[in-house]
């Protein structure tokens, strides 16, 4: 079926095979280099996140306890 079809590469060129090599070795690079910095501003905005969180706790727990005290007058 892919008798009548031309090769892409031909085999009897090493220095298009090491050209392609290369170009899907920097491509692997760059992929992991965006994947890397993507899981950086992650973290960075996950820790950002965490500590606008906290803040919040502490200033709720500091705030009056409304529901705390209609449920202890039963």
């Amino acid at each position: 079926m892919l008798d009548g079809l031309p090769r892409i590469i031909p085999a009897s060129q090493p220095e298009i095979e090491e050209n392609l090599a290369a170009y899907q070795a920097t491509s692997q690079f760059y992929q992991e280099v965006r994947s890397r910095t993507e899981f950086k501003r992650y973290c960075d905005w996950y820790y950002a996140e965490a500590a606008t969180h906290r803040r919040e706790l502490q200033q709720m727990r500091g705030e009056f306890n409304l529901l705390g005290w209609f449920r202890q007058r039963r």
